[in-house]
C-alpha cells in the first residue's frame, strides 16, 4: 500500500515545522531539523547505508521554498544551501507516522559522535 498524498503543506516559520496535512483529517507537523538531518539526498545518505554522513550543527536550519516535483515527492530548499533531496509522500509519511523513532536514533547518532545539534559547539569530554 502506497502512502498518503498530502492536500496540504504549510511551513511554520516561526517553530520551523513542516506541516501536512491529509485528506483524512490527519495531521503531522515535522521540525525542519528532522526533515534536513534525513535528507534523502547522496550528500547526506551516500549510495549505502555505510556511507551516511552525519549531520550535526542542524538545530536552527530553516526552509526559504518547497517545490512539488512530479505527483509523488517534495524538493525542499533549506537555508542552508541545501536542496538535493527529494523527500517522496510514502518517506515524509514514514518520518511524520514514526517521528520519535528517527529523532532518538538521531540525537543516539550525535551523542555516540561527540557531536551537537547547535552549530560552532565543542564537545568536551572529561574522563
Amino acid at each position: 500500500m502506497s502512502a498518503p498524498i498530502p492536500n496540504r503543506v504549510h511551513y511554520h516559520k516561526r517553530d520551523r515545522e513542516l506541516e501536512l496535512g491529509y485528506p483524512d483529517g490527519e495531521s503531522y507537523r515535522l521540525p525542519i531539523e528532522l526533515l534536513r538531518v534525513y535528507s534523502p539526498s547522496a550528500e547526506v545518505q551516500g549510495h549505502h547505508p555505510s556511507e551516511a554522513v552525519l549531520q550535526t550543527g542542524k538545530r536552527n536550519v530553516g526552509l526559504l521554498n518547497i517545490t512539488q516535483t512530479g505527483r509523488y515527492a517534495l524538493k525542499l530548499h533549506f537555508d542552508d544551501g541545501h536542496d538535493t533531496g527529494l523527500y517522496t509522500w510514502e518517506y515524509l509519511h514514514d518520518m511524520a507516522t514514526h517521528q520519535q523513532a528517527w529523532w532518538e536514533n538521531y540525537l543516539t547518532r550525535l551523542e555516540r559522535a561527540g557531536a551537537s545539534r547547535d552549530s560552532g559547539v565543542i564537545q568536551i569530554h572529561q574522563v
